[in-house]
C-alpha cells in the first residue's frame, strides 16, 4: 500500500475507535555524515528510516502510537492504540481542548536542491575533508576537523479534516574547526560558524563554502588567539557579529516565544519562558531597531518547509515589532488555548516522536548599516563574534555567552585580536540597548536544537545581522 494508503488507514482507525480528531504522519529519513581529523577520514554514518506516527484527541486527551510497518494492519493497530491512548489521558481532568480551525489541503512541496547531495560521490566529499583538515595541519593548527551532514526526507500527511500533504525536505551542510594547544590552554577558530553552516539546500552549500579558502586563516587564527590579550572586564558598546547574533536571538527571543513554555506545557528541557500573554501585544522587548519575524518561507533557510507536522500552511509573521512583542511560535492546540488565531510552528523529528512547537525561522530584519560603518562610529567597544559557550537560566531572561574571537574597537578602529571574549546580560534590558544594525543579513542554520522528553532534536533557521548594544557587561570570569 502506499504511504498515503497507511496513513489514511491509521485516521480511520482512531476515528472508529472514537477519536474526535486524527491525523497521521509518514516519514522516510536517509542520513549522511561524514568527518575527518587532521588529513584522515575518521567516521562515516549512513542510515535510513521510515514509519508511521498517527496522533488522535478523544475528549480532551491527545494519544498518540507509532510503527515501523506500514501494511494496512499496522497502520490500523496504530491508530486504534493512538486513540485508546487519548481516551486514557482524557480521564484526567484539565482544560478542554480544541484546534484552531484548518482548511484542508491537498498539495505537494518539495525545497530547493541544485545538486543532490546524496548523489556526490563518497570519494569527493571525502577528499574535500582530507585536504581541507590537511591545510590547517599545514597552516599551524594541533588538531583540525571537518564534517558534513546530509538529511533527505520525505513526508506524507493525513488528516480527519481532510488534509493530504506530500513533502520532500532535503537539509545539507558542514563546517571546518582548527585547534591551537597552548602551556595553559587551547584555541579553537571555526568556519564558517562553531557548528558549521546548514539550509534546506544541496551540495552547492558545500561547494559555495569553499572550505579550502578558509582553512589557512581559521588555523592561523587559532594560533594567533594562544598569545593574544584577555578580554578586559567592564561596561562597554558591544558589537556582535552576524553568527553570534543568531545565537543570541535563538536561546534570548526563540525559545522564549515558544508558546508551550509560555503556557507551562513545556519545562522539562530547558525551562519554560519569563514571558506573560497577558502583555503580548504591549510589551517593550528590545529597541524600535527589534523586529524579529517567524518565517518558514525563506528560501534555502534550515527552519523552512511547505506544512508543518499539523498540516499548516508556512506562513511569515511577527514575533517583535518595532521593539514590542507581537506573536509567538505556536500549535493549532496551543493557539486555541491561548485565544490566538494561528499555528505553523509544530514539528517532529522523526516518525516515532510526538509534534510540538518548534522554532522555524526566527530572524532578526537588517537595519540600515554596515559592520564597518557601525565600528567607525564606535570610540571604545570590543567586537565580538563565533560563539564557543552558552548559558541561559530556565526562564530565558539572564544569559552569558563567550565567543572564540574578540577585536578591541578604538576611535572607530578595529584593533588587537582579544583571547576568551565574554559578555552578559538580561534579555529586555540587553535588546533594548541596541542602537545600531547591520544590513548584512545572514540565514544561519542551526542543526541541533534540543527540546522535549524524549529529547528531539530540531532543525532551525536564524537570519542575523551584527549589531551593537551600548553598556554591557564584558570579560566575566568564572
Amino acid at each position: 500500500m502506499s504511504e498515503f494508503d497507511a496513513a489514511s488507514a491509521a485516521v480511520q482507525a482512531a476515528l472508529d475507535a472514537g477519536a474526535r480528531y486524527a491525523d497521521a504522519r509518514v516519514m522516510h529519513r536517509r542520513y549522511e555524515s561524514m568527518g575527518a581529523r587532521n588529513g584522515e577520514i575518521e567516521a562515516l554514518s549512513q542510515n535510513e528510516s521510515v514509519g508511521l506516527g498517527v496522533r488522535a484527541l478523544v475528549g480532551s486527551g491527545w494519544g498518540f502510537y507509532a510503527a515501523a510497518e506500514l501494511d494496512d494492519a499496522a497502520a490500523r493497530t496504530a491508530g486504534a492504540r493512538a486513540a485508546a491512548i487519548a481516551e486514557a489521558s482524557a480521564a484526567v481532568p484539565g482544560p478542554p481542548a480544541a484546534l484552531v480551525p484548518a482548511t484542508a489541503v491537498v498539495d505537494s512541496w518539495a525545497s530547493g536542491c541544485r545538486v543532490d547531495p546524496l548523489a556526490v560521490p563518497l570519494a569527493d566529499k571525502g577528499d574535500l575533508l582530507v585536504r581541507a583538515t590537511q591545510l590547517m595541519r599545514d597552516y599551524g593548527a594541533d588538531q583540525a576537523a571537518g564534517t558534513y551532514q546530509i538529511w533527505d526526507t520525505r513526508k506524507w500527511f493525513v488528516s480527519s479534516e481532510g488534509h493530504r500533504i506530500d513533502q520532500h525536505i532535503r537539509e545539507c551542510g558542514g563546517g571546518i574547526h582548527a585547534t591551537s594547544i597552548g602551556e595553559t590552554e587551547s584555541q579553537r577558530r571555526s568556519y564558517p560558524s562553531f557548528r558549521g553552516q546548514y539550509g534546506t539546500r544541496g551540495w552547492e552549500l558545500i561547494d559555495e563554502l569553499d572550505f579550502l579558502a578558509h582553512a589557512p586563516r581559521v588555523a592561523e587564527e587559532s594560533r594567533a588567539l594562544l598569545t593574544a590579550p584577555f578580554c578586559p572586564e567592564g561596561e562597554t558598546a558591544l558589537i556582535l557579529g552576524g553568527e553570534q547574533m543568531s545565537l543570541q536571538i535563538h536561546e534570548s527571543v526563540g525559545h522564549a516565544i515558544e508558546l508551550d513554555r509560555i503556557l507551562g506545557w513545556e519545562a522539562a528541557y530547558a525551562g519554560t519562558s519569563w514571558l506573560d500573554l497577558n502583555q503580548l501585544g504591549s510589551l517593550r522587548y528590545g529597541s524600535e531597531l527589534m523586529n524579529i519575524t517567524i518565517d518558514p518561507t525563506i528560501p534555502g533557510a534550515l527552519g523552512s518547509f511547505g506544512y508543518d507536522d499539523e498540516g499548516t500552511p508556512a506562513a511569515a509573521r511577527d514575533a517583535v515589532r518595532d521593539g514590542r512583542w507581537v506573536g509567538v511560535l505556536a500549535g493549532r492546540d496551543s493557539a486555541a488555548v491561548a485565544g490566538l488565531g494561528y499555528g505553523g510552528s509544530v514539528r517532529a523529528d522523526g516518525w516515532a516522536r510526538l509534534p510540538m512547537v518548534r522554532m522555524t525561522n526566527v530572524g532578526l530584519e537588517p537595519g540600515p548599516h554596515t559592520l564597518e560603518e557601525i565600528i567607525a562610529n564606535t570610540d571604545d567597544g570590543i567586537l565580538m563574534d563565533f560563539n564557543r559557550s552558552w548559558s541561559i537560566d530556565d526562564r530565558r531572561l539572564n544569559f552569558q555567552f563567550g565567543c572564540e574571537i574578540g577585536w578591541e574597537i578604538k576611535n572607530g578602529q578595529r584593533g588587537r585580536m582579544l583571547r576568551n571574549p565574554t559578555y552578559t546580560g538580561i534579555g529586555p534590558r540587553f535588546w533594548n540597548s541596541m542602537d545600531m544594525l547591520s544590513s548584512e543579513s545572514i540565514a544561519w542554520g542551526t542543526p541541533n536544537c534540543g527540546k522535549g522528553q524524549p529529547s528531539q532534536i530540531g532543525h532551525t533557521g536564524h537570519p542575523a545581522a551584527p549589531a551593537r548594544f551600548t553598556n554591557v557587561r564584558v570579560g566575566v570570569r568564572g
